[in-house]
């Protein structure tokens, strides 16, 4: 590695780990005072605290990973460009390529480094987490509150290849409301569908209501007439307690688990699950580049800083463009979910209008 290349690096790593630091010992603190009256009220153990903290430190470092890469990006080029070492180096022949090459480096692998983390531990460190505070919640004294929510569009795939979707379930009571059971043979081929208005969990078994059955052939067509029952008791071995807790949720899932999970939804005909879970499946290959995203984005205004006076508006500018990349991506992820865009687009659109917008920005430098 050259010289130069070493000490550009060794500043942007620098600041970075700096940065990282600050961000998770601030969060940390503000939680902390946020639940102070809560942690002394209730006595909770401070080993439950450090467990609690320790488990979050994945999914806050995959958060503030890129904010600090557009800092330390900011801070490098910013004081290289005051003290007229760009002007030196672009004097020398070098392009704004080869000088911002290390960064550029840098971002693809802190890039990998959050799509590492956030595949393999921040699922499962969520999941401990949501159980840690739960061991929290437990020790409140005040009992008076009972919940009453509900789950909405809940979907399993339960025993005896049996895929459950329910518009809303009532975990305290046991009830769930616009029920479709669908029933597949070994090679996932649909043979049964059960479209039910209600179903009750009572004395062990469930019971169904307006039930309507349909059966199906090798070739995915109606056999017979639908079977109509007012009322209908089913053999389903999965309890309330089951539904509850095997919810899926695709934070909670590595992206080996939501892709397994979406293909056994893909023969179930709910379009919109799948197409939500797509978008977060192609959210979590797309999001952990939003760092070298925002250290493209912040290379041509740290570059444009001399002044003092241009320094401060280029780092408010930079930060305000940041912001906007964020905006634009939770804009399109939304135009995704309601079925505009497809997945992908939805996913990547953001990404490809940032890093167009700042090679443009970068081609203009002198």
């Amino acid at each position: 590695m050259r010289i130069l290349d070493r000490y550009i690096l060794k500043s942007v790593v620098s600041i970075f780990v700096s940065c990282v630091f600050v961000f998770l010992f601030m969060y940390v603190i503000i939680d902390v005072l946020s639940r102070l009256e809560d942690i002394l009220k209730n006595q909770i153990h401070y080993t439950l605290l450090i467990q609690f903290y320790l488990n979050n430190l994945p999914t806050m470092f995959v958060q503030v990973a890129p904010f600090a890469c557009l800092l330390s990006t900011l801070y490098t080029f910013s004081k290289l460009n005051h003290n007229n070492e760009v002007i030196a180096m672009r004097a020398s022949g070098l392009s704004i390529f080869y000088i911002t090459k290390t960064v550029i480096i840098f971002g693809v692998l802190i890039s990998l480094l959050v799509f590492w983390i956030n595949d393999r531990f921040a699922p499962a460190a969520m999941l401990t987490t949501q159980k840690l505070q739960a061991k929290m919640d437990e020790r409140k004294k005040d009992r008076k509150e009972i919940k009453t929510d509900s789950l909405i569009n809940l979907s399993m795939y339960g025993l005896k290849n049996r895929l459950f979707f329910i518009n809303e379930f009532y975990p305290s009571t046991a009830i769930m409301e616009g029920v479709i059971i669908l029933e597949q043979d070994e090679k996932q081929n649909l043979t049964r569908k059960i479209v039910a208005n209600k179903g009750v969990y009572e004395d062990g078994l469930w019971k169904f209501y307006q039930s309507i059955t349909y059966d199906f052939d090798y070739n995915g067509q109606i056999v017979g007439e639908p079977l109509y029952l007012e009322e209908e008791i089913m053999n389903i071995p999965e309890t309330p307690s089951d539904f509850l807790a095997q919810r899926q949720r695709p934070e909670h899932m590595t992206i080996a688990q939501l892709d397994s999970y979406i293909w056994k939804l893909s023969k179930s005909g709910a379009t919109t699950v799948i197409r939500n879970l797509k978008i977060d499946l192609y959210q979590k290959f797309a999001s952990p580049f939003t760092s070298l995203i925002i250290i493209l984005l912040g290379i041509p205004f740290s570059l444009m800083i001399h002044k003092r006076a241009t320094g401060l508006s280029s780092i408010g500018i930079s930060i305000v463009v940041g912001f906007l990349y964020y905006i634009l991506d939770a804009v399109f992820i939304a135009l995704g979910r309601g079925g505009i865009f497809t997945p992908i687009m939805a996913v990547s659109s953001a990404h490809l209008t940032a890093l167009t917008f700042s090679l443009l920005l970068i081609s203009r430098l002198p």
